[in-house]
């Protein structure tokens, strides 16, 4: 006969808690008690599957046996809970427990620097200054009149076309080189005149070695008996000083618009010493900028007598100089802000 006092799913649910009560005394850590509660309280936990029982029990005795099933549940549920709210209260009193040794000297943080380019920028103005050059600088928004006209570059000269220059409006450009600076200078100043103007640039141009927005270095000396021969020793001590190598140059001919005559500046590689390697390509030099003495037509513009006064301009691109001499292979990694490219440097 059943035993009404104590029908087999009583004993059932008895059972399971007897079970639970005595495993989970032996838990001790936060892991293994939610496990555990998965293991009794989950979809296939006991629990679930002593309510699936219930279609057998009889139908008097339902109501009883799903009291009793809940309150098993909820003894669970409140019983990890309280024991997982203790191992909390275990841990914070760990951590207000330990004593911190003031005297123990702190971590130690690391100190900012100068970024590359800057760097690079302030030695080639030193560089310059040991010869008697000073800095100027000038507006990165230029007219058309001071970025092309003054410097004898027509409206029809291919360097004006959208491919090459970021135009503003009609009027006013995101100046292409530095070059409007040396024009500001002969406008306001009286030779003789010996200046550099480092600073950003903007082209329509993006590859491993060219820019948007790149930083340039030109330079300009204006007075009596100038030659082609000032300017060569000029960018002779420039490069010497820059690389701190005895490297050679060569000036090829070409063609700038606003000097006359021009010439493209090579410096012997560095890398092979003019062996000929695969950076310059088996030639033995590198070209470093364009060069030449000033068109006469330039000093019109800003009223400078031609027949009195010569003079010479050179410009180079910073990037690539400072490339070629920490051999730096894609110019993107000046920008991007990585910490572990910048803190070579």
């Amino acid at each position: 006969m059943t035993d009404q006092a104590n029908p087999p799913w009583a004993q059932q649910i008895a059972g399971i808690r007897a079970g639970y009560e005595d495993r989970v005394a032996a838990l001790a850590d936060e892991h293994a008690l939610r496990a555990f509660k998965a293991e009794y309280l989950g979809k296939p936990g006991h629990v679930s599957d002593l309510l699936k029982e219930m279609t057998k029990v009889p139908p008097a005795e339902r109501r009883a046996f799903g009291s009793a099933a809940n309150e098993l549940k909820q003894l669970i549920e409140d019983d990890i809970a309280k024991r997982l709210a203790a191992l909390d209260d275990l841990r914070a009193a760990a951590d207000l427990a330990r004593t911190v040794d003031v005297t123990l000297p702190a971590r130690p943080v690391g100190e900012g620097h100068l970024h590359l380019m800057t760097q690079c920028r302030l030695e080639a103005a030193q560089i310059f200054a040991e010869i008697g050059f000073t800095v100027a600088d000038g507006p990165q928004i230029e007219t058309e009149w001071h970025n092309f006209e003054a410097l004898a570059i027509p409206k029809d000269h291919p360097a004006r076309d959208m491919q090459d220059t970021f135009w503003i409006s009609e009027d006013f450009v995101l100046r292409t080189h530095t070059s409007p600076v040396q024009v500001r200078t002969m406008l306001t100043q009286k030779p003789p005149i010996r200046i550099i103007a480092p600073g950003l640039v903007y082209r329509r141009d993006d590859d491993l070695t060219h820019s948007p927005m790149f930083t340039q270095i030109e330079g300009l000396a204006v007075a009596e008996g100038l030659s082609f021969s000032d300017l060569k020793g000029v960018l002779l001590h420039f490069v010497k000083r820059f690389f701190m190598q005895d490297l050679a140059i060569r000036l090829r001919p070409s063609y700038f618009q606003f000097t006359e005559p021009s010439a493209e500046i090579d410096m012997q590689c560095r890398f092979c010493m003019g062996s000929g390697c695969r950076v310059c390509k088996g030639t033995g030099w590198l070209e470093i900028g364009g060069s030449g003495m000033v068109d006469p037509e330039v000093f019109r513009h800003v009223g400078i007598d031609s027949e009195k006064y010569t003079g010479f301009a050179f410009g180079m691109g910073l990037e690539r100089m400072a490339m070629l001499r920490h051999d730096v292979k894609d110019i993107k990694f000046y920008y991007e802000g990585d910490v572990r490219f910048l803190e070579q440097f």
